[in-house]
This record gives C-alpha cells, structure tokens and sequence, in this order.
C-alpha cells in the first residue's frame, strides 16, 4: 500500500495543496494558487463496516 500524504483543501478558491509542497514552501500555510490562508484537511473516503445486531 503507497502512503499518500495529507492533502488540504483551500477554502476561497477550492485547490488542492498536499502537504509535501506546504513543506516546501517553508512549512507556511497558505494556498499555492491564491495565497489565502485557510486550509482545511480533506479526510479520505473510509467506508466503516459495523455489524447489526
């Protein structure tokens, strides 16, 4: 299984920004693409199988 690292999603223009390239940039959150400092994470589709009793 491949790791994928975590992948935030910014709030105004809706791009995607993985972390490895946040970590390029200095570790400074901000969007690649506007430059607005809101990101939020993006959790990856888990589907949870619970048994009914």
């Amino acid at each position: 299984m491949e790791k994928t690292g975590i992948v935030y999603e910014c709030i105004r223009c809706g791009a995607k920004v993985p972390s490895a390239e946040l970590e390029l940039r200095g570790g400074e959150i901000k969007c690649t693409v506007c430059g607005y400092r809101v990101l939020k994470k993006i959790k990856p589709p888990v589907v949870k199988r619970v048994q009914a009793k």
